[in-house]
C-alpha cells in the first residue's frame, strides 16, 4: 500500500488548504485624484454614501473554481495554448505530389522499359527485423516505442461539442461602474462669419425632440481669435484651461432618430433688438470687404465701445441644429475614412454631400420597436455649417425650440422661408475613442491618462438620458442645474426692460457669503459666485434659455439657497444712469425638512431685499413689510435638476435613511417631512418605512441599491435598542429584500444571464456584499461597519426567535402548512432523520420573551458587540417565512443562496474556521435549516410539474440550477457527507415522481441539469473518493476524515477486489463513487437517444475534458486513479454499439436486436433505468454524429488513462461476445478519427473533420486551415495509437477459448491501414501487425483466408507511399508475411497468389497509385531474401526473386496505363490486354474484369459494364463446371451465347490452365455458385440500365435454373417482377429506343505510336453527332501533342500516308452504319435486333472518275466500304479493331437505282403508315410530285432512260431503273389518293395542285417507261420444251421476287420474270 505522504496521489484525496480566500481587492478608479467631498466633516448618510463608493471590494475566491467544468478548457484560446508545441503529423495524402504532366509521365514511361531492378536502390531495412527475438521482448520493444513521445492531453486535440452556454457555467458578474451611453466626439474647429467686428460665444448641447428632452448638459466653446477676445479684455478675469476646451465627449444611451445636437450662439449686449444686431451679418459679404471697408470700421468701432461697456452681458444672437442620425448614417455607409458634409440653406434637412456619399444605411430597428442608430462604428465626419437662423426674441424657450426642430424635419419647413445668418461652423464628429487622453469629467476632475496638465482638454458633457437607466451610483456626483426660463415683470410700475438676472448659491444671508461653485462656460475662470443670464433688448417679460451649472457642497443646511437678482441693464450711456438697477428679488431654500429641493418653481419676485432670516423661509411665504411684484403672484419660472449620488430625491428612501441614520446617531426627535418621530413611536416608523419601499420608485431604488441592501442587512444582523427594546428586524427586512430583488427582476429582464440572475445583484453580492464589521483592518467587531456606530443589540440567537417559532418550526417540517409545501406524500425519510430527532429539543430554546430580554439588556449598557450571523439569520427568515414572501423568497432563490454561502466563507474566513473540521463549522441548528429549505425547494418543482405553463417551467428550471448552484457551493464549505445526503433526497425525489408523470422529460432534463452543476465543482475527482476500495462503505458517500483512519484508501492491490465491479456500475461502485456513479447511471439510460442524449454525453465529455487539462491530474499515477472513475463507461458505450453513428459509411453490421439477443449485456438496461428513475420502454434510434464522436472520445480516453493491468483482467473475464462488441466498437473509432486530406480542406472550404458543419461557415485563413490540419492529423494519429495500445491489451489477454477474437483484432488493424494514417501510427501498426502474425501464423494462413488477401492488399498499397519510412515498413511486413507462410509448409501460394491479385487491384483502382517506389519497395525485398541467411539453402529466395520480377513485369505493363489515364479508349484498351494477359490465372483475370466493369459505370457505358459482368460469370462457369458437376449451373461459356457471342473467349481449353482446386486458385469468393449469382445480377442490372432488356432475359435464363434447384421463391419472384418490367418497358418504348451510334476511326501519323495506321469502330452514345466525337478526339489529342499538330481528315476516303506531313498526327472519323446482308434480315426484326452482336458496319463515298467527289448524274460514282471488326458489338470495350475491310463501286445508273429505290420506299413508308401522318405524307409527295422538284425523278429518268445503252451489260439496270419508275408513278398516284382522303375543304386547292403537277410528271415519264430493251425479252427455252417446267420455274422465282420486293416495300411487275405483255417473242 501506498504510504500516507505519497505526492500527487495524496492531492487526489483532499481539499487543498488554500482551496477558498476572501480578498480585498482595490477599486479602479478612472480618474486621478478620486471623487470625494472637500469638506472633512459629514452627515452619516453622506459619509455612508462615500464609503459605498471608495471601499474595497470585497471578493470570495475559490482558487480551483477555474478547473472545474464550468470552466472548461475548451474555449479557443485555452486549446491553442494546450497544442502549442504539437509535431506535424506526415500524410501521404498530404504529401503526394499533384499529377504531372502528360510528357512527364510518357518520358518517365520510357524509362521504366530499361529500368533493371537488379541495380537499382533499395528502401532502408529495419535492422534485427530476421532475428528469432520471443514474442514478447518484441511486444515490450513496441509498446516502448509507442507509448513514447505522445501528446499528453487527447482533449486537447478534440472541440468542444456545439452546445449553447453550458449550464454549469456561471460568469463572474462585471465589476460595477460608472454608467456611459455610446459616445461621440465632438470637435469644434472653427467659426466664421462673413464679418469678424466682435467675439461670439457659442455652446452646443443635445436634445431629443421625441421626448422633448435636453439629453446633455452644455458645453460651451470659444472659436474667437485673441484680437477678438482682447475686446473683453477688462471684464474677463484670466481663463482656466478647463475652460478652453474645443472637443467634448457626449454620451447617449438610447441613440434615436430624433436627437439633434443644437448650437446656440451669443454676443456681447448692444443697444437695439436681435433684429438689427444681427442685420450687418446677414448685408455683409467677405468678397465686398473692400468696398464697405468704411462701414465695416463704423461698425467695428461701435462694437469695442459695447464691449467696453457691457463686455460682462449677452444677448441672444443665432442658432442652427444638426440632425444627428443623418450625420451618422451618411457617415456610416461611406468607403472613405472621413466624410465631408456641408449643412447648406435652412440647416440640417438639405444636406449637400459631397459626390461620395451614396446613399443612406436603412437604420435596423432595435426590439423597443425605436429607430436607432449605432453611434460606436460610423466613420469620422466633418461637418461645415453654412446657415445660422438668427433668435427670435419672443421666441426663446425650450418649448418653442422643439417645435423649430419638429419643423425642420419636415421638407416643407417654415424655417426655409426665413432668411440666413451665412457663417461657416466646422465640426469633427467621430465616435469616442475607448480611453481618450486630457479628458475631464463633468466635476473637472482629469480622467487617467492626463499626461500633461498645460495641454487643452476635453470635456465630459453629464447625460441627461432621455428615459431611465437603471444602474447603482459607484462614484460621488453632486451637482445641481439651474435654468431660469421666463419672467413677468409687465405689471411692474417703473422702468425695467433690458432684464438680466444674476443667480448666486449662498450658504448665508450676507451678500459675501456667495460661494465660488458655479461652474465657468468658456474661456473663463473654473468656478465664479455668480452668473447672469442673457439680456433680450426691451422685453419686460423674457424667455431665457441659460443652463447654470453648480457644484453642491456635500453637507447642506437650512441656509444653504439659491439667491435671484434681477437687474435692468441700460444699455445707452447717460448722465448719471447706473450700469444696471436691481428690480427685484427671489430665492430657493436648498433643504426643506431635510430634503433638497428640486424641480420646478413659479417664484414671487420681492421688490425689496429680503429681510434677516429669509433663507430659511420659502419666498411663498408673505413676510410682513415687505413690496411683491403683481401682489405676490408667481412671476418668475425657473427649474431646478440635481445629478446627485449623494440625495435619492425620493420620499420613502429619505425617510427610510433618516430613520436608520437617526438610531446610528442615536439622535431624537427625528424630523421627517412635517413629522417628528420621537423615540417611543420609532419602530413603528422604521417598520413602515421598511415596508414603503415597495413604492420607491425603482430608478432611485437602484441607483442607491448597495447602500440600501447594506442598511437592510445590517438591520438583520444588528437588531437596533430602541427605548431599552431589542426589536427584531429581521423579518421585515427579509421581506424587503425580497421585493426589492423581485421588483428588478421583472423590470429589469434584459439585465440578467441564462439563469435568471440580475446582473446588478450579481455584482452587489460577488463585489459589495460583506458581513457587517469585518473589515480587513479591524476583523474584531466595532465602528466602521456598513453603518458606522453600534446602537444595536446583538443577543444571542434564542433571544431573537419569535415565541411562535415553535409551531412553525414543526409546521416545515410536516406537509400540513399549504404555505410550505402543498404536497400530499411526506417529505424524504433520510431528511426526517436527520431533521426530526432535534427539532423538538430545539423550538424550546427558541422561545423568548420581551421581559426576558429587557431585563438581560439592563446589564448591558445598550451597546453590544455583534453576534447574530447573516447566514444564520437568513436561513431562519427563509425558513419560518410563509405565503407571498416565501413565494418571492423562491422566485429569487439564488440570490439568497449566494448571500448566504459568502457570508459563512467570509464567517469561516474572519472566525479562522476555514481550517477547522468540516464537522465542527457551523452549529446544528443552521444544518438543519439548510436541510428544511432544500426539502422545501426540493418539493417545489414537482407540485408544477403536472400544470406546467411556461413561466412555471422557468421558475422550475431557474430554483433548480439555483439549488444545485448552492449544494455545489456547500460542498466547498460544509460537511460533505451531509450535503450528499441532500443531494441524494434531491435525486429520490425527482426520481420516484418520473415513474408516475405522462411526459418526464422535463423532469429528466432537470435532473441532468442539477447533475452537471454538482459536478462542474473543481473538486469533483476528490469527492469521488478515488483512491478507495469497492467496499461497500457505512455512510451514503463517507467524508474523508472517515478514509483517513483506515489506511486502506490507499490500496493499490487490485487483486482483491472483482475486477468486474470496477467496470460495471455496481451498487459497491456507486456508493463509493458517489457522483460518478450518478453521471454514468443517467449515460446508460440515455440508450435511446431521444430522452435528452446530447446533454448526457456533452457532460461526460466536459468532465473528462477538463480532468485531462487539468494540472492536479498531469501525473499518469494519478490520471489512472481518475480514469477509474469512468471504468464502467467502456461498457456502457459497447451497449450502444448499434445506435452510433455509422462513420465507415457501410451498412450497420449490427442490429440491435442481434445485440439484445446475443445477451451478456454489460450493463442491465433495466437496472439502470431503475437506478436513474426512468421507466424501461425505449425506441431505438441513431445518435448524431457529433454525439457519437463525443462518445468515442471520451471511450478512448478512458481506454488511454485506465491501468493497463486492470484493463487487462476485465478483457480476460469478457466473452467472447462482448470482446467482439468492443473490437466493432474500436473499428468504429478508427473511421470516426481518420483524418481528412488537407488538400481537401484548401479546396473544399467545408466540412470539418468529418462533422456534418454547415458549408456558409468560413474555415478561415490559410493559417488557421494549415492549423486545423495540423490538431485534426494529431488527433486522429493519437485516437489511433490508443486504438492499438487497446488492441495489443486485448490479444494479450486472449486465452485458447477466445481466439477466434483474434480475426476481429486483424479486421480493426486492417481497418486502420486502409484508412489514411500518418506515418507515424503506420509504423507502429505494422509492428504491431507483424508480432500479431508472429504469435498467431496459423491465424492468417488458415482460417481468415479473406484477411490475407487484405493484408496484402493493404501492405502493398503502403509500400507504394511517398514516405520512405512507410515503405521500409510496408517492405518489411509484406517480407515477413511471404517468410512465415513458406516457414508453415515450404511454399507461400497462398502470399503470391493474394500480391498477385493485389497489385492488379491496386493498379486497377488506384489513382495517385506510384509505380517508381512500388518498385523501390520490390528492391528491398529482394535485399531481404538475399540477406536471409537462415533460409539462403531453401527454395525461398529463388521463390521470392519470380515472385517480384513477375510483379515489376505486371508493373511495367500497367504504367502505361498511368499514362493514357485520361485517355479513357486507350485506358479500357490496356487494361483488356492484361486482363488478356492473365487468361490462365482465372482470379486476376476476373480482378481485371471487374476493373473494366467498374471504368465503363464510371462513365455510364452500363452495355459495356454488363458484357465485361457476363465474361466474369462466364468464366467463373467454366472454372466452377471443372470443380462439381451440377446439372442446374451452365455448362461453360457455352450457355452464355445468346448473351454474346464474344464469350466465348472465356473458354478454358488450353494446355497451362490451372487446375481450380490447386491451392490459392479460384480462392476468391465469386468462384462459388454465390459468387456466379452474384455476378449475373449485377449484369442483368446494368443491361437495365443499358435500356437492352432482352439481354437481361437471357442473364435471367441462366440464373432461374440455379434459383429453381435451390427453391429460392423469394429471389424467383423477385426475377420474375423484374422480367415483367423488362418486358413492359420494350412495350411501352417501342420506337424510341436508342442504343448507340458509331464512328469508323482511323489514326494515321508516328505520333500515335502503336495506334499509327490503326483503324476502330468507336462505340459512342445514341444520336452523338460526328462533330461531337471529332472535338472530343481533337481536343484530346490536340492537348496531347499540341493543337497545331492533330488534323482531322474531312473526308472519308482513302489515305494516302505518302501526302501526310510526317510530324502532324491525323485522325480520320467517319460515320458508319450497322451492315447485314440480306439473308440476315430475315433474324434481324426488332429494333434490338438490328442493335445487338454487330460485327458489320458500312459507310459510302461519292467519288467521280476525275478525281471530284460528286459530278453531274451521269458519272457519279459511289463506294461502299464494309468494315468487319474483330468482336462483337457492344463488347467488354467501345472501341474495336477493324479486322477485316470490303469494298463495292456502284455505277452511276446503279446510284440512279438505289436513289429511286429509296425515294418509292419513303412513299410507301408514309402511305401506309398508322396512323396516318399527312403533313409527313404531304411532305414527301411534295418532295416527288411538286413543281420545284419534279426536275429531280424526272431528270434522272432523262439522263438513264432516253437511250438504249450501247454496252449489253447495263441493260438490266436500265430495265431496273425503269422498272423502278414505274413503281414510282404507282406509289405517287396511291399517295395521292391517300391524301384526298386526309385533308380538309381548305386544302382541295393544294391538292388539285398536287394532283396536276403528278399528272405533268407522269406524261413526261411514260414514252421513258414504255421503251423495253428487246434483247431482254427474247425466248429464253424453245417453245417445245416441257411447258410445266417453265411454269414451275416462274413459280420459283415469282416467289423469291414477291418476298424480297415485298419486304422492300415495292410492287411486284410481271415484266420482273419476263412475262411482258403484247411480248413480241410470244413465248408466255
Amino acid at each position: 500500500p501506498l504510504t500516507m505522504d505519497s505526492g500527487p496521489l495524496r492531492d487526489l484525496l483532499e481539499f487543498p488548504p488554500d482551496d477558498i480566500e476572501v480578498v480585498y481587492s482595490p477599486r479602479e478608479c478612472r480618474t486621478l485624484v478620486s471623487a470625494v467631498p472637500e469638506e472633512s466633516e459629514m452627515d452619516p448618510h453622506v459619509r455612508d454614501c462615500v464609503r459605498s463608493y471608495t471601499e474595497d471590494w470585497a471578493i470570495v475566491n475559490r482558487k480551483y473554481h477555474k478547473l472545474g467544468t464550468g470552466f472548461n478548457p475548451n474555449t479557443l484560446d485555452k486549446q491553442k495554448e494546450r497544442q502549442k508545441g504539437l509535431p506535424k503529423q506526415i500524410f501521404e495524402s498530404d504529401e503526394a505530389p499533384d499529377g504531372n504532366s502528360y510528357q512527364d509521365e510518357q518520358v518517365m514511361c520510357l524509362k521504366t522499359f530499361i529500368f533493371d531492378l537488379k541495380n537499382s536502390l533499395p528502401d532502408a531495412l529495419l535492422p534485427n527485423l530476421l532475428d528469432r527475438t520471443p514474442n514478447e521482448e518484441i511486444d515490450h520493444q513496441n509498446d516502448d516505442q509507442r507509448k513514447s513521445n505522445r501528446h499528453k492531453e487527447l482533449f486537447a486535440l478534440h472541440p468542444a461539442p456545439d452546445e449553447e452556454e453550458p449550464i454549469e457555467r456561471l460568469c463572474v458578474p462585471e465589476v460595477p461602474k460608472e454608467h456611459f451611453g455610446q459616445r461621440l466626439l465632438v470637435k469644434c474647429l472653427s467659426l466664421k462669419f462673413e464679418i469678424e467686428i466682435e467675439p461670439i460665444f457659442a455652446s452646443l448641447a443635445l436634445y431629443d425632440v421625441k421626448e422633448k428632452k435636453k439629453i446633455s448638459e452644455n458645453f460651451y466653446f470659444d472659436l474667437n481669435s485673441e484680437q477678438m477676445k482682447g475686446m473683453l479684455r477688462p471684464h474677463v478675469p484670466p481663463a482656466a484651461i478647463t475652460t478652453l476646451a474645443r472637443s467634448a465627449i457626449f454620451s447617449i444611451t438610447y441613440p434615436s432618430q430624433d436627437v439633434f445636437l443644437v448650437i446656440k450662439l451669443e454676443k456681447v449686449l448692444q443697444q437695439g433688438d436681435i433684429g438689427e444686431c444681427a442685420e450687418p451679418y446677414m448685408i455683409f459679404k467677405e468678397a465686398d470687404a473692400a468696398k464697405n471697408k468704411e462701414k465695416l470700421e463704423k461698425l467695428k468701432s461701435q462694437a469695442e465701445q459695447f464691449c467696453q461697456r457691457l463686455g460682462k452681458y449677452r444677448m441672444p444672437f443665432a442658432w442652427t441644429a444638426i440632425h444627428l442620425m443623418n450625420i451618422v448614417s451618411s457617415a456610416g455607409s461611406l468607403e472613405r475614412d472621413s466624410t465631408e458634409v456641408e449643412i447648406g440653406t435652412g440647416g440640417s434637412w438639405s444636406e449637400r454631400r459631397n459626390s461620395s456619399i451614396v446613399g443612406r444605411r436603412s437604420l435596423e430597428r432595435t426590439t423597443s420597436g425605436d429607430e436607432t442608430c449605432n453611434l460606436t462604428s460610423f466613420r469620422p465626419a466633418t461637418l461645415t455649417v453654412t446657415n445660422f437662423f438668427k433668435q427670435e426674441g419672443d421666441r426663446l424657450s425650450d418649448e418653442d425650440l422643439y417645435k423649430f426642430l419638429a419643423d425642420m424635419r419636415r421638407p416643407s419647413s417654415v424655417l426655409r422661408r426665413l432668411r440666413p445668418i451665412t457663417a461657416q461652423l466646422k465640426i469633427d464628429i467621430s465616435p469616442a475613442p475607448e480611453n481618450p487622453h486630457y479628458c475631464l469629467t463633468p466635476e473637472l476632475l482629469q480622467v487617467k491618462l492626463y499626461p500633461d496638465s498645460r495641454v487643452r482638454p476635453t470635456r465630459e458633457i453629464l447625460e441627461f438620458p432621455a428615459r431611465d437607466v437603471y444602474i447603482p451610483n459607484t462614484t460621488y456626483r453632486n451637482l445641481l442645474y439651474v435654468y431660469p426660463q421666463s419672467l413677468n415683470f409687465a405689471n411692474r410700475q417703473g422702468s425695467a426692460r433690458n432684464i438680466t438676472v444674476k443667480v448666486q448659491f449662498m450658504y448665508g444671508e450676507d451678500p459675501s457669503n456667495a460661494m465660488p461653485v458655479i461652474f465657468g462656460k468658456s474661456s473663463c475662470p473654473e468656478f465664479s459666485k455668480e452668473a447672469y443670464t442673457a439680456v433680450v433688448y426691451h422685453n419686460r417679460s423674457p424667455d431665457f434659455h441659460e443652463e447654470i451649472k453648480i457644484k453642491l457642497p456635500a453637507t447642506l443646511t437650512d441656509h444653504h439657497h439659491l439667491l435671484f437678482t434681477f437687474y435692468h441693464v441700460s444699455c445707452q450711456q447717460k448722465q448719471n444712469t447706473p450700469l444696471e438697477t436691481p428690480v427685484g428679488y427671489t430665492w430657493i431654500p436648498m433643504l426643506q425638512n431635510g430634503r433638497l429641493k428640486t424641480g420646478q418653481f413659479c417664484l414671487p419676485v420681492s421688490l425689496e431685499k429680503p429681510p434677516q432670516a429669509y433663507s430659511v423661509l420659502s419666498p411663498e411665504v408673505p413676510l410682513p413689510g415687505m413690496k411683491w411684484v403683481d401682489n405676490h403672484k408667481g412671476v418668475f419660472n425657473v427649474e431646478v435638476v440635481a445629478v446627485s449620488s449623494i440625495h435619492t430625491q425620493d420620499p420613502y428612501l429619505d425617510k427610510f435613511f433618516a430613520l436608520v441614520h437617526a438610531l446610528d446617531e442615536h439622535m431624537f426627535p427625528v424630523r421627517i417631512g412635517d413629522m417628528r418621530i420621537m423615540e417611543n413611536n420609532l419602530e413603528n416608523e422604521l417598520k413602515s418605512s421598511i415596508s414603503a419601499l415597495n413604492s420607491s420608485q425603482l430608478e432611485p431604488v437602484v441607483r442607491f441599491l448597495h447602500l440600501l441592501l447594506d442598511k437592510l442587512i445590517l438591520l438583520v444582523v444588528r437588531p437596533p435598542v430602541i427605548a431599552g427594546q431589542i426589536v427584531n428586524l429581521g423579518q421585515a427586512s427579509f421581506e424587503a429584500m425580497a421585493s426589492i430583488i423581485n421588483r428588478l427582476h421583472k423590470n429589469l429582464e434584459g439585465n440578467q444571464d441564462q439563469h435568471g440572475r440580475n446582473n446588478l445583484l450579481t455584482s452587489y453580492i460577488y463585489y459589495v456584499f460583506r458581513l457587517p464589521n469585518t473589515y480587513p483592518n479591524s476583523p474584531s467587531p466595532g465602528p466602521g461597519g456598513l453603518g458606522g456606530s453600534v446602537h444595536y443589540a446583538t443577543m444571542a440567537r434564542s433571544a431573537v426567535r419569535p415565541a411562535s417559532l415553535n409551531l412553525n418550526r414543526s409546521r416545515s417540517l410536516s406537509n400540513s402548512n399549504p404555505d410550505i409545501s402543498g404536497t400530499p406524500t411526506s417529505p424524504d425519510d433520510e431528511v426526517r432523520s436527520i431533521i426530526g430527532s432535534k427539532a423538538t429539543d430545539r423550538s424550546c430554546n427558541r422561545m423568548s420573551s420581551h421581559t426576558e430580554t429587557s431585563s438581560f439588556l439592563q446589564t448591558l449598557t445598550g451597546r453590544l458587540p455583534t453576534k447574530k450571523l447573516f447566514h444564520e439569520e437568513l436561513a431562519l427568515q427563509w425558513v419560518v417565512c410563509s405565503g407571498s414572501v416565501r413565494e418571492a423568497a423562491l422566485q429569487q432563490a439564488w440570490f439568497f443562496f449566494e448571500l448566504m454561502v459568502k457570508s459563512m466563507v467570509h464567517h469561516l474566513y474572519f472566525a479562522d474556521k476555514l481550517d477547522a473540521p468540516r464537522k465542527n463549522r457551523f452549529p446544528e441548528r443552521f444544518m438543519d435549516d439548510i436541510c428544511a429549505l432544500v426539502s422545501t425547494i426540493r418539493s417545489f418543482p414537482c407540485i408544477f410539474s403536472f400544470c406546467s405553463p411556461v413561466q412555471d417551467t422557468e421558475m422550475i428550471e431557474r430554483l433548480n440550477t439555483s439549488l444545485a448552484f448552492f449544494l455545489n457551493d456547500l460542498l466547498s464549505i460544509m460537511d460533505r457527507g451531509f450535503v450528499f445526503s441532500l443531494i441524494k433526497a434531491c435525486y429520490k425525489q425527482v426520481s420516484s415522481k418520473l415513474y408516475s408523470l405522462p411526459n418526464p422529460s422535463i423532469l429528466v432534463s432537470l435532473r441532468l441539469d442539477f447533475l452537471r452543476i454538482i459536478c462542474s465543482h473543481e473538486h469533483y475527482v476528490t469527492l469521488n473518493l478515488p483512491c478507495s476500495l469497492l467496499t461497500p462503505p457505512a455512510s451514503p458517500s463517507p467524508s474523508v476524515s472517515s478514509l483517513y483512519l483506515s489506511s486502506s484508501g490507499f490500496s493499490t492491490n487490485v487483486q482483491d477486489q472483482k475486477i468486474a465491479n470496477m467496470f460495471e456500475l455496481s451498487v459497491p461502485f456507486r456508493q463509493q463513487h458517489y457522483l460518478a456513479g450518478l453521471v454514468l447511471t443517467e449515460l446508460a439510460v440515455i440508450l435511446d437517444p431521444d430522452w435528452g442524449s446530447p446533454e448526457v454525453i456533452n457532460m461526460v465529455h466536459n468532465l473528462l475534458s477538463s480532468h485531462d487539462s487539468d494540472p492536479r491530474y498531469s501525473d499518469p499515477q494519478v490520471k489512472a486513479r481518475v480514469a477509474m472513475l469512468y471504468l464502467p463507461l467502456i461498457g456502457v458505450i459497447m451497449e450502444t454499439v448499434p445506435q452510433l453513428y455509422d462513420f465507415t459509411g457501410r451498412p450497420s453490421c449490427v442490429t440491435i436486436d442481434d445485440y439484445e439477443s446475443e445477451g451478456g449485456s454489460m450493463i442491465s438496461q433495466t437496472v439502470a433505468m431503475a437506478i436513474a428513475g426512468t421507466s424501461t420502454g425505449r425506441q431505438h434510434s441513431t445518435f448524431s454524429a457529433e454525439s457519437s464522436r463525443s462518445l468515442l472520445i471520451c471511450l478512448l480516453w478512458v481506454l488511454r488513462n485506465a491501468d493497463e493491468s486492470v484493463l487487462q483482467k476485465w478483457f480476460t473475464d469478457l466473452s467472447v461476445l462482448q470482446l467482439n462488441r468492443l473490437l466493432d466498437l474500436l473499428y468504429l473509432c478508427v473511421s470516426c478519427f481518420e483524418y481528412k486530406v488537407r488538400k481537401y480542406w484548401l479546396v473544399a472550404f467545408k466540412f470539418p473533420r468529418g462533422m456534418e458543419w454547415d458549408s456558409d461557415k468560413n474555415p478561415g485563413t490559410k493559417a488557421e486551415i494549415e492549423h486545423e490540419a495540423l490538431i485534426d492529423g494529431n488527433l486522429a494519429t493519437e485516437a489511433n495509437l490508443i486504438i492499438l495500445d487497446t488492441l495489443e491489451i486485448a490479444t494479450v489477454s486472449v486465452t485458447e477459448s477466445k481466439e477466434s477474437i483474434l480475426g476481429g483484432v486483424l479486421k480493426v488493424l486492417l481497418h486502420s491501414m486502409a484508412c489514411n494514417q500518418s506515418a507515424l501510427y503506420l509504423q507502429h501498426c505494422f509492428a504491431t501487425q507483424r508480432a500479431l502474425v508472429s504469435k498467431f501464423p496459423e491465424l492468417l494462413f488458415e482460417e481468415e483466408t479473406e484477411q490475407c488477401a487484405d493484408l496484402c492488399l493493404r501492405l502493398l498499397r503502403h509500400c507504394s507511399s511517398s514516405i520512405s519510412t512507410i515503405r521500409s515498413h510496408a517492405s518489411a511486413s509484406l517480407y515477413l508475411l511471404m517468410r512465415q507462410n513458406f516457414e508453415i509448409g515450404n511454399n507461400f501460394a497462398r502470399v503470391k497468389m493474394q500480391v498477385t491479385m493485389s497489385l492488379s487491384s491496386l493498379v486497377g483502382t488506384s489513382q495517385n497509385f506510384n509505380e517508381e517506389f512500388l518498385r523501390r519497395s520490390l528492391k528491398t525485398i529482394l535485399t531481404y531474401a538475399e540477406e536471409d541467411l537462415e533460409l539462403r539453402e531453401t527454395t525461398f529466395p529463388d521463390q521470392v526473386q519470380d515472385l517480384v520480377f513477375n510483379l515489376h513485369m505486371i508493373l511495367s505493363d500497367t504504367v502505361k496505363m498511368k499514362e493514357h489515364q485520361e485517355d479513357p479508349e486507350m485506358l479500357i484498351d490496356l487494361m483488356y490486354r492484361i486482363a488478356k494477359g492473365y487468361q490462365t490465372s482465372p482470379d486476376l483475370r476476373l480482378t481485371w474484369l471487374q476493373n473494366m466493369a467498374g471504368k465503363h459505370s464510371e462513365r455510364s457505358n452500363h452495355a459495356e459494364s454488363a458484357q465485361c459482368l457476363v465474361h466474369s460469370a462466364a468464366l467463373v462457369a467454366e472454372y466452377l463446371s471443372m470443380l462439381e458437376d451440377r446439372k442446374y449451373l451452365p455448362v461453360g461459356c457455352v450457355t452464355f451465347q445468346n448473351i454474346s457471342s464474344n464469350v466465348l473467349e472465356e473458354s478454358a481449353v488450353s494446355d497451362d490452365v490451372v487446375s481450380p482446386d490447386e491451392e490459392g486458385i479460384c480462392s476468391g469468393k465469386y468462384f462459388t455458385e454465390a459468387g456466379l449469382v452474384g455476378l449475373l445480377e449485377q449484369a442483368a442490372a446494368s443491361f437495365s440500365m443499358a435500356g437492352m432488356y432482352e439481354a437481361v432475359n437471357e442473364v435471367y435464363k441462366v440464373l432461374i435454373p440455379i434459383h429453381e434447384a435451390n427453391r429460392d421463391a423469394k429471389k424467383l419472384s423477385t426475377i420474375h417482377g423484374k422480367l415483367q418490367e423488362a418486358f413492359s418497358k420494350i412495350v411501352h418504348q417501342d420506337g424510341k429506343r436508342m442504343f448507340g451510334t458509331y464512328f469508323r476511326v482511323g489514326f494515321y501519323g508516328t505520333k500515335f505510336g502503336d495506334l499509327d495506321e490503326q483503324e476502330f469502330v468507336y462505340k459512342e452514345p445514341a444520336i452523338t453527332k460526328l462533330a461531337e466525337i471529332s472535338h472530343r478526339l481533337e481536343g484530346f489529342y490536340g492537348e496531347r501533342f499540341g493543337e497545331d499538330v492533330v488534323e482531322v481528315i474531312k473526308d472519308s476516303n482513302p489515305v494516302d500516308k505518302c501526302k501526310l506531313d510526317p510530324n502532324k498526327a491525323y485522325i480520320q472519323i467517319t460515320y458508319v452504319e450497322p451492315y447485314f446482308d440480306t439473308y440476315e434480315m430475315k433474324d434481324r426484326i426488332t429494333y434490338f435486333d438490328k442493335n445487338y452482336n454487330l460485327r458489320r458496319f458500312m459507310y459510302c463515298t461519292p467519288f467521280t472518275l476525275d478525281g471530284r467527289a460528286h459530278g453531274e448524274l451521269h458519272e457519279q460514282f459511289k463506294r461502299k466500304t464494309i468494315l468487319t471488326t474483330s468482336h462483337a458489338f457492344p463488347y467488354i470495350k467501345t472501341r474495336i479493331n477493324v479486322s477485316h475491310k470490303e469494298e463495292i463501286i456502284l455505277t452511276p445508273i446503279e446510284v440512279a437505282i438505289e436513289d429511286m429505290q429509296k425515294k418509292t420506299q419513303e412513299l410507301a413508308f408514309a402511305t401506309h403508315q398508322d396512323p396516318a401522318d399527312p403533313k409527313m405524307l404531304q411532305m414527301v409527295l411534295q418532295g416527288s410530285v411538286g413543281t420545284t422538284v419534279n426536275q429531280g425523278p424526272l431528270e434522272v429518268a432523262q439522263v438513264f432512260l432516253s437511250e438504249i445503252p450501247n454496252d449489253p451489260k447495263l441493260f438490266r439496270h436500265h430495265n431496273k431503273l425503269r422498272l423502278c419508275f414505274k413503281d414510282f408513278t404507282k406509289r405517287c398516284e396511291d399517295a395521292l389518293r391517300k391524301n384526298k382522303s386526309l385533308i380538309g375543304p381548305d386544302q382541295k386547292e393544294y391538292q388539285r395542285e398536287l394532283e396536276r403537277n403528278y399528272h405533268r410528271l407522269k406524261e413526261a415519264l411514260q414514252p421513258l417507261i414504255n421503251r423495253k430493251i428487246p434483247q431482254l425479252y427474247k425466248a429464253v427455252l424453245p417453245v417445245a420444251c416441257h411447258r410445266w417446267m417453265l411454269i414451275l420455274l416462274y413459280f420459283n422465282l415469282a416467289q423469291v421476287i414477291f418476298k424480297n420486293k415485298n419486304s422492300a416495300g415495292m410492287i411486284w411487275h410481271k415484266e420482273d420474270i419476263g412475262m411482258g405483255t403484247g411480248d413480241s417473242s410470244g413465248s408466255v
